[in-house]
């Protein structure tokens, strides 16, 4: 196996699940998101994993998320965030997935598919309430639906909001969420009202899940929690029982001792301010570790943190590691997690946020389950 990997810990994903379980009741459904490869995780096993533990469903972007999953055994509910092209409806009935629909066209044009393939197919109905992305607006909720419940093919079966703002504790944007929530249940009710059942309804995501126990409804969506990370926004927010679930290691493939004032890897951007080793690592952007981290970030050799020093390359990284150390060639490094800061540390670091950091951990790098 190649030195630079990423380790997966189940037992974490599994406990911060259980987190997720213990906060909400037992009585409230849990959707978990496993697109771009379930955060860089690993969809498949993420999926399963989370079956296992009593999720009700599963949600992707793409239609090909969906049809991999399928591809790998998976049977259970599926539902498809995103808005795909007419040229997919197809694949969405084939691979039994259940899509959000925001308008009446795209309602037809999947019930006209359904009708062909002679299938009545599920879909949730997404509304918008103030992410100014994909749904109907709350005026027209109740005319949708009713318009969905009408076509033979079609299926209605849950209703969906998503929240712009829920993981920041910022008081503008508490007060957001909270009139987010309250414009969703003007519309779930204007729906009940017209006689229609509204199915299963969701719209907390991780930040709702923590923060605003009003948005819990039937089901809700935890992603980036359950990967054990909170967004920059939500760092004030408590999280008991919530752990990285990955950690990135690699090994140290060279050292070479260099003299002061000899300059490292592109740009010369650091100097050597005296005699020093530095250790090379097999890991570089070409494998997610961010460019932006240069100069910046450390590793974790041996019980202690190193700095790491000159531009991070595509294939390598340089870490100085000091002019006598107990290192030695081909020790272990751990880049982030377990005993080093984890990946929204370094996210915070660079002005992101830790989903773009384990998303970014390229598919050369292989995972390794435990």
């Amino acid at each position: 196996m190649r030195a630079t990997r990423a380790i997966v810990h189940l037992d974490r994903f599994l406990e911060n699940f259980l987190t997720v379980v213990n906060l909400i009741g037992k009585e409230r459904q849990i959707c978990v998101p496993v697109k771009a490869d379930a955060y860089g995780h690993g969809a498949a096993v993420i999926a399963r994993a989370s079956l296992e533990a009593g999720a009700s469903c599963l949600g992707v972007a793409t239609v090909e998320e969906g049809a991999k999953l399928r591809k790998e055994g998976i049977s259970a509910p599926i539902l498809l965030f995103s808005q795909v092209l007419p040229a997919e409806i197809q694949q969405i009935i084939e691979n039994s997935l259940i899509p959000f629909v925001s308008d009446l066209e795209f309602a037809q044009l999947l019930n006209k598919s359904a009708e062909k393939l002679k299938i009545r197919l599920p879909v949730h109905l997404k509304i918008n309430t103030g992410m100014g992305r994909l749904g109907c607006y709350e005026q027209k909720a109740a005319e949708l639906a009713g318009q969905i419940a009408c076509l033979p093919a079609l299926e209605y079966t849950g209703t969906a909001t998503h929240f712009a703002s829920s993981d920041s504790a910022l008081a503008g944007d508490i007060e957001f969420t909270e009139r987010q929530i309250a414009c969703f249940d003007k519309a779930v009710e204007s729906i009940r009202a017209a006689g229609i059942n509204p199915g299963i309804v969701h719209a907390a995501n991780s930040g709702a899940v923590l923060m605003h126990p009003k948005a819990w409804y039937d089901m809700v969506r935890p992603g980036i929690m359950l990967y054990g990370y909170k967004s920059i926004d939500m760092l004030s927010v408590p999280a008991p029982g919530i752990k990285p679930v990955m950690e990135l290691r690699s090994n140290i493939a060279f050292i070479r001792k260099v003299k002061k004032s000899e300059t490292i890897s592109y740009g010369r951007t650091w100097t050597a301010p005296n005699e020093t080793n530095i250790a090379v690592l097999p890991i570089g952007y070409g494998d997610g570790l961010p460019r932006l981290a240069s100069n910046k970030w450390q590793v974790f050799i041996n019980g202690s943190l190193y700095p790491l020093v000159g531009r991070i390359c595509m294939d390598q990284c340089m870490a100085d590691i000091g002019a006598s150390s107990n290192i030695s060639r081909w020790d272990e490094a751990v880049i982030f997690g377990g005993p080093a800061p984890h990946a929204g540390d370094l996210a915070a670091l660079i002005g992101t946020i830790p989903y773009e950091i384990t998303i970014n951990i390229n598919k050369r790098v292989p995972r390794v389950y435990t």
